[in-house]
């Protein structure tokens, strides 16, 4: 398979998409979740006409589901459709406050208490506008795996999902009128692989029937059953929406491979410029890779860490030593069990 990218330079610049445009576009980049585009873009809409409602964020969303479905890759893909880079965002990393004295590290120590000056609150006005952009005014805010945070934590954010402020230490005030919030969670994982109970492999055809639409509602349930045990029923109740991520399929994970494919190539293009050339994937290749990254417990991460040991290391290792050759076609075909670097036409 050859890899090519046409890289806009002045995409920055662009409109974001709207509408059912930013629900193609989320779709393209969100592969196999459905859910999650239907469930977020009516907000965005909302936002955009000026119908969101007032002393509220504009959207609060609990993303459920097994490690490596893409929660976390939705809050990028969206930060890239409307600011038009992954970084215009804040992700909190919810297991970096699971002690109750840690919290602290979000707001800021009060007046009066050790380090109440030195300690700088991470949920600033000015951070959060900071995120922001030229093409909206809208900030993204991802609470990652909010099942590992302390309690006290979840209580702070209950001012945040019902009235969209947070007092500081200082007492200064933060408004979230103009955010979307996100809280990914791996709660009911391992109920739902065991309700999957499918055959899972590069070699099985997947399409979606009756059983399956049955079984996706059985796993959101089992997705809110976990979540109502673990949180109180003031915080559910703050939730716009809880979206269930369903383990990826095979035709899920073929699509995410020519993605993270693509980006490897905009990287190549990127860094090398003019040393850079165009990687080319055999059919047997790109299968191999599939057969070797394809894993129902830890979904796209898994293809991710088998394109980085098989494609890129021995790209990189070749372009060290000077052997790939600028401008040229890199083809790579599976040898013995790992992936070679076919020899190149004089």
């Amino acid at each position: 398979m050859l890899i090519r990218t046409d890289i806009d330079p002045n995409r920055r610049n662009v409109r974001p998409p709207f509408g059912e445009d930013l629900a193609e576009a989320l779709a393209r980049k969100v592969v196999g979740q459905p859910a999650a585009v239907t469930s977020i873009v009516p907000y965005l809409t909302m936002h955009k006409a000026g119908l969101a409602p007032e002393g509220r964020p504009v959207g609060v969303f609990l993303l459920l589901g097994p490690t490596g479905t893409g929660k976390t890759r939705t809050v990028e893909a969206l930060a890239e459709l409307i600011h038009g880079s992954a970084k215009n965002m804040i992700k909190v990393d919810c297991g970096e406050f699971q002690m109750e004295h840690e919290v602290a590290k979000l707001v800021g120590a009060p007046p009066g208490y050790l380090g109440h000056r030195e300690t700088q609150p991470m949920l600033t006005q000015q951070k959060i506008n900071g995120v922001a952009s030229e093409r909206s005014d809208l900030s993204l805010i991802l609470f990652d795996e909010i099942e590992k945070a302390a309690p006290s934590m979840t209580r702070m954010l209950l001012g945040i999902l019902d009235k969209a402020q947070l007092r500081l230490g200082d007492n200064n005030t933060v408004n979230f009128e103009r955010t979307m919030i996100f809280l990914t969670s791996n709660l009911g994982a391992q109920a739902m692989q065991k309700q999957m109970g499918t055959p899972f492999g590069f070699e099985a055809v997947v399409h979606e029937t009756e059983e399956q639409r049955c079984t996706a509602k059985r796993l959101e349930q089992i997705g809110l059953a976990a979540v109502r045990r673990r949180f109180s029923p003031e915080f559910v109740n703050r939730i716009d929406k809880v979206v269930t991520y369903k383990p990826l399929t095979n035709d899920d994970l073929a699509k995410i491979l020519d993605h993270l494919l693509v980006e490897f190539q905009r990287l190549i293009d990127n860094r090398l410029g003019v040393r850079g050339f165009v990687l080319s994937l055999t059919p047997r290749g790109r299968k191999w890779l599939l057969k070797k990254g394809a894993s129902q417990e830890y979904g796209a991460r898994e293809l991710k860490r088998t394109i980085h040991r098989h494609v890129i290391q021995p790209l990189a290792a070749s372009v060290a030593k000077g052997t790939v050759r600028p401008g040229t076609i890199v083809r790579m075909d599976p040898r013995e069990d790992k992936l070679v670097i076919l020899p190149q036409a004089a």
